[in-house]
């Protein structure tokens, strides 16, 4: 090989490396990679869900924006602080006496809506330390998976999966008049959510917005009584423009539906 080409492959190889961990948003498992990985699986809360809303997502009521029961927390290996939120795994139960054979319902999707934390006080008995791979399920997901809940922990494996979602993607309104902040949910394909951007229908002009946490993103702009339009990546590069999604007499605590979506992966 010429030396110069092979100095210059280097170097490009290089940069994109450096490119690649640099990306907070970046995943070891995306979406239709394909590949079936091994982890555990508990559950917390009860049949109702009640525990699993709210959490380090920042959703809401999960029945109201459309998630339901079919969700999970993620230990700190998948949660990635928060870059993880919205993607969709579906899972199977392995190796135990207590899984559902797999016409009988031992295979269920779920969406990342909380995080299950560590506990550094106790290296050897949660599962959710990393570099460990876990999924803390609503109830009502580990019994389609197990003939008894009370096995408590069971081996899975898992796999990233495209989200199916109804009905577009929503915008709910938070902030106030000296800064906006928005919740993007109910988000299709990909599901997460790697950068969102703002536009006011005054000033004519993109603002990037910085992710808070979870998938609560916020900008330092005094936009109301400006219609909103939203620019929206996900975490497969996709992106969408949502154009006039949110009216100029939008209020913080309000949420507004598209009549768009990511779909396919």
């Amino acid at each position: 090989m010429d030396p110069s080409i092979s100095c210059c492959f280097a170097a490009a190889t290089t940069v994109a490396l450096l490119l690649l961990i640099a990306s907070p948003a970046a995943t070891a498992d995306p979406v239709g990679a394909g590949g079936w990985e091994d982890a555990h699986a508990t559950f917390y809360g009860d049949e109702t869900g009640a525990e699993t809303m709210q959490g380090a997502c920042g959703y809401g009521n999960l029945f109201e924006q459309g998630y339901g029961l079919a969700t999970t927390a993620l230990s700190s290996a998948l949660f990635n602080d928060g870059w993880s939120c919205g993607a969709c795994y579906e899972l199977q139960c392995q190796n135990s006496t207590y899984c559902k054979p797999i016409g009988g319902g031992a295979s269920v999707t779920v969406t990342a809506t909380n995080a299950c934390p560590a506990n550094y006080s106790k290296p050897n008995e949660n599962w959710c330390n990393p570099p460990q791979r876990h999924f803390d399920l609503s109830k009502p997901m580990f019994m389609d998976l197990v003939t008894d809940f009370h096995v408590g922990i069971i081996p899975v494996k898992y796999r990233r999966v495209p989200c199916v979602k109804s009905g577009g993607v929503r915008f709910e309104m938070m902030g106030n008049e000296w800064w906006v902040a928005v919740l993007v949910y109910n988000v299709a394909g990909a599901g997460e959510v790697r950068a969102v951007a703002v536009k006011g229908d005054r000033d004519g002009w993109w603002m990037d917005m910085h992710r808070n946490w979870g998938q609560i993103w916020d900008g330092d702009a005094r936009l109301i009584g400006q219609g909103l339009s939203f620019r929206v990546t996900t975490g497969d590069g996709r992106a969408i423009v949502f154009d006039d999604v949110v009216p100029p007499t939008w209020t913080a605590g309000q949420s507004f539906k598209s009549n768009q979506q990511f779909v396919g992966v």
